[in-house]
């Protein structure tokens, strides 16, 4: 008998930051490692990626790291869990291609080379299980799925999918495959979540395309294409486009042109033309009409340069009367207030705007009936919705239960929690959790953010720093140089003179009553003028910022070293 369990470290009530632990005795076996977009709340952080604590501490039983697909979502944090552990890493040809490339460019886990190339025929046997793959269809070329057999039944892991009759048969699903998975006993399956909720179909690629090829055939002006570096399948089609409409392609800098090299040397994206990529000196050769600049990023990235465009702040390129800006990849729920922002400013700037979600619903995830059809061709037991919101992984586990499954068989977890099976009751339940908090980087610290620095950020974004700065002579029982108060973001200083005098002086008879006692602790009298000094401002502003008291201390009988 197997003991086995399950506990995502990321990407459950959320999108992005895949990391799933599967246990099977001894072993665990990790599936992607992936980072998200912070939330508009955590001020000034980059990225948030998985908690490692438990996989670190675990090191010795961790067989490997395999990766559904080359999306930073489900790559991203693959360098910071290296640098920690030393693990194997599998994947498909260009997730692996694309895995390198991030390891490749964080300095502390370059030098790790430990990768191995799969496919959807590839089985790796350990000593506790074996790891089997399926093709899925998404919108990055080489994206599988992951089957775990164990001796009590098979795990199955989705990966991000949708199904796609027409998809060009580079993405096309194996259905014959999955039936195959399906005819053996599936305990328990890991299903993509995203969009559960919306009953509107998902729009074929096919469809997509022809929308896109009317679009840059008909437009008079320059087409100005947002898209996210890793969805090579709407790249191509934009390339196609492009071409079908005798317009050139000038892709802006960023790491779009690495993720495009890779792509292109792996023969997953085709370039109709040998001239159809030009520079940007070269484009000044050509008319609007003949023009499509496609900005892309991972995430966030390319819209952000679509608004410095429109607020004529790019270096390159800046919006102008006559242009189109085509949003071609939905984004994320944490830049869709960003999105509505620059698209506001691109009219100002006299462009439009068409975004290929505004006339379908374009999704590389898969739709209500989507998730119907896979339960029916794998039926599994026991199902754990991933890859969502909490409404997303409930909408899926509705439809698992209209199709049968017991609502005892069907797990809406939090990062951490334990999903354990269960040899008596042959079934699985929740057992427990272990740590799985968010780590924020910010810059080159990893984890270093925590929830104290984000409020007193927020803090700051919103009522600003009071600063107080005083020099006593301990000694002598005095104040040397009266309160300087110093304000930021709190209120305007000329209109509020009477407000800093109060606080000034309030300062000054906090620090005399101590300075009277024959003894006291710095930390005690800096924390009596932050406490005093807030209820103060609170109740004149109705504002609590950031109080920072700066005491000195002045020592006249120290001597002074003169040079000889």
């Amino acid at each position: 008998m197997s003991k086995i369990r399950v506990i995502p470290f990321g990407g459950v009530r959320e999108h992005g930051r895949k990391l799933y632990a599967i246990e099977v005795d001894q072993d665990i076996y990790i599936c992607d490692c992936g980072l998200k977009i912070p939330e508009t709340e955590m001020l000034g952080v980059d990225v948030v990626i998985p908690d490692f604590r438990y996989l670190v501490e675990n090191e010795d039983r961790v067989c490997g790291v395999f990766l559904s697909h080359g999306h930073a979502d489900a790559i991203g944090a693959l360098p910071y869990l290296l640098e920690q552990i030393q693990v194997p890493v599998f994947g498909s040809e260009l997730t692996i291609a694309l895995a390198k490339m991030y390891v490749r460019n964080y300095a502390p886990a370059k030098k790790f080379n430990d990768f191995h190339v799969v496919n959807e025929g590839t089985e790796i046997d350990f000593s506790c299980a074996t790891i089997s793959f399926f093709k899925t269809t998404h919108s990055i070329p080489d994206s599988l799925g992951i089957v775990v057999h164990t001796k009590e039944g098979n795990i199955v892991y989705t990966g991000d999918f949708k199904f796609d009759q027409s998809a060009n048969p580079m993405y096309q699903t194996d259905y014959v495959h999955l039936a195959q998975i399906g005819s053996q006993e599936v305990l328990l399956l890991l299903s993509d979540s995203t969009g559960a909720d919306n009953p509107e179909p998902v729009a074929s690629e096919r469809q997509i395309e022809e929308s896109m090829n009317e679009t840059f055939r008909y437009w008079e002006g320059r087409i100005i294409v947002s898209c996210v570096a890793g969805n090579i399948q709407r790249i191509q089609q934009i390339l196609n486009a492009a071409y079908q409409s005798y317009r050139k392609v000038v892709i802006m800098d960023g790491n779009i042109n690495e993720i495009l090299r890779i792509a292109i040397d792996l023969g997953k994206l085709e370039v109709p033309s040998d001239d159809l990529i030009i520079n940007l000196k070269q484009m000044k050769k050509y008319p609007d009409d003949e023009i499509v600049i496609l900005e892309a990023g991972n995430m966030g990235e390319p819209i952000k340069a679509i608004q410095k465009m429109a607020k004529q702040q790019h270096r390159h390129v800046n919006i102008k009367e006559g242009d189109l800006v085509y949003l071609a990849t939905t984004p994320s729920l944490a830049m869709e207030i960003f999105v509505v922002q620059t698209e506001n400013l691109i009219y100002k700037a006299g462009g439009d705007v068409k975004a290929v979600y505004g006339d379908f619903r374009a999704s590389g995830h898969g739709d209500p009936d989507d998730l119907r059809l896979l339960y029916n061709l794998l039926k599994p037991k026991s199902c754990l919705p991933i890859q969502g919101e909490y409404r997303e992984l409930q909408a899926n586990a509705d439809i698992m239960h209209e199709q049968g499954m017991p609502w005892s068989n069907i797990f809406i977890a939090s990062c951490g929690d334990i999903i354990e099976w269960d040899e008596k009751k042959q079934k699985f339940v929740m057992t427990g959790s272990v740590p799985a908090e968010n780590v924020m980087i910010d810059g080159l610290g990893v984890g270093d953010i925590g929830n104290i620095v984000l409020r007193d950020r927020k803090i700051l974004s919103e009522d600003g720093i009071f600063i107080t700065v005083v020099t006593i002579d301990r000694k002598a029982k005095k104040i040397i140089t009266k309160p300087q108060i110093t304000s930021r973001g709190f209120v305007y200083v000329k209109a509020s003179k009477e407000l800093l005098k109060e606080a000034s002086q309030m300062v000054t008879q906090i620090i005399e009553h101590y300075l009277a006692e024959d003894d006291f602790e710095w930390a005690d009298m800096k924390q009596d003028i932050k406490d005093q000094l807030s209820r103060f401002l609170f109740a004149q502003t109705r504002r609590r910022p950031v109080i920072l008291p700066v005491i000195m201390e002045a020592n006249p009988q120290r001597k002074r070293r003169h040079k000889s």
